[in-house]
């Protein structure tokens, strides 16, 4: 749905606040330039009404900073008045391009330094917000979701730590595993899928794809990501495979069971593009893995579509996988940090998330249903019957 097709004359909850940490800067600027254009511009009979007061202002930001001591402890501070205000909270736990000083030496701030900075603005809030409603868009330690052996559940405890402290709903976006969820089963919990903006990516970059099942494939790197795949595949029409991991039990190099090889499941992919499908690029060995498996089938060009590009070993393993043909592209979006080298690629296609965050905080906002914004099937059709019209 088309935003001005939107009904948003609900009354709002409160006075709309945004607080982009350090973190979230860039993202930050962008969802508020939108709202401020959409309040500007849209009619509607209420807005001499008390409760639309503050509606249309300049800026939705909030000027919070979280300042450290020598020693690198820190505090939360909130510049302003939020009492009766409906704050959103946007944080960015992986991005370790900030620095903070510690007796003379320079740190990059980690996940961790991101959650505490995060839950000292909310003290700094002091419960006065009306509600508060978090945006991570990669949970933090969502990785580390359950339990094997003698082992934390961090993100777990992350969750019911940021609810005890009155946020009432969290936002991310392609949760490594949506099940974490079951640990706060009482308050809001939003996990966003990005599929949407990957198709309007590619269709905007590539101009000869073929969207048919004879043409093109949807591939799962693992079978923790089949749900995502099968998604894009009906949606698009398309087949789909999965390579499942065989691993070495009997070893653990780096805390982990080492793969010992990558076995496809699915029909022929020879001859045909093929999006791989997964929720992240760490390092990249897996999807590098799996692109080199699709080659040695015959596969065409290569997409890997991930919604959160780490690369926490560099791009030079990108680099030579594109020279030597084995991927095509690469699309990632603006959730996480993106390097000033990554954006330079010319085999790198970024897709924007500023607009569709802004959809979400408007229309929460309004206190209005989110459930056609969770759901882009219809907006996808669109988009691929208006390419395939443009192909004609």
């Amino acid at each position: 749905m088309l935003h001005d097709e939107r009904n948003l004359e609900t009354i709002p909850v409160g006075a709309l606040g945004l607080v982009a940490l350090n973190s979230c800067e860039d993202i930050g600027q962008k969802v508020d330039q939108y709202l401020v254009k959409w309040r500007y511009t849209r009619e509607h009979e209420h807005e001499d009404n008390i409760a639309f007061k503050g509606y249309q202002r300049d800026t939705y930001r909030i000027c919070a900073q979280v300042p450290r001591f020598g020693t690198g402890e820190a505090k939360g501070l909130i510049k302003e008045s939020v009492r009766g205000y409906d704050l959103f909270i946007m944080v960015d736990v992986t991005n370790y391009s900030l620095t903070y000083t510690v007796s003379g030496h320079k740190n990059h701030m980690s996940p961790d330094d991101h959650y505490q900075d995060l839950k000292r603005v909310i003290a700094a809030v002091g419960g006065k917000a009306k509600r508060i409603t978090v945006i991570m868009p990669f949970l933090y330690e969502s990785r580390q979701h359950k339990r094997t052996g003698r082992e934390s559940l961090d993100c777990a405890l992350a969750l019911q730590e940021l609810v005890n402290m009155g946020v009432s709903n969290i936002i991310t976006f392609d949760a490594h595993d949506p099940r974490v969820q079951n640990a706060i089963p009482l308050k809001g919990f939003e996990t966003v899928q990005p599929a949407y903006q990957f198709i309007k990516g590619i269709l905007r970059n590539v101009r000869d794809l073929k969207l048919d099942s004879d043409h093109m494939m949807i591939i799962s790197p693992d079978e923790g990501g089949t749900n995502r795949a099968v998604y894009l595949a009906n949606v698009l029409g398309l087949d789909m495979g999965m390579f499942y991991k065989r691993r070495d039990y009997s070893k653990i190099v780096n805390g982990r069971n080492p793969i010992v090889a990558h076995e496809f499941l699915g029909s022929s992919v020879e001859g045909k593009d093929v999006i791989i499908i997964d929720d992240m690029i760490s390092s990249g060995d897996s999807m590098i893995d799996v692109a080199t498996e699709l080659k040695k089938r015959k596969a065409n060009r290569i997409f890997v579509v991930a919604t959160f590009g780490l690369f926490t070993n560099g791009l030079e393993k990108f680099d030579r996988a594109v020279e030597e043909g084995l991927i095509y592209k690469v699309v990632t979006t603006n959730l996480t940090y993106q390097t000033p080298e990554l954006l330079s690629r010319d085999y790198y296609i970024n897709c924007d998330m500023s607009k569709y965050i802004a959809y979400i905080i408007d229309t929460l906002n309004h206190d209005t249903s989110i459930s056609d914004l969770l759901d882009p099937y219809d907006r996808i059709e669109r988009l691929v019957k208006k390419y395939r019209e443009e192909q004609q």
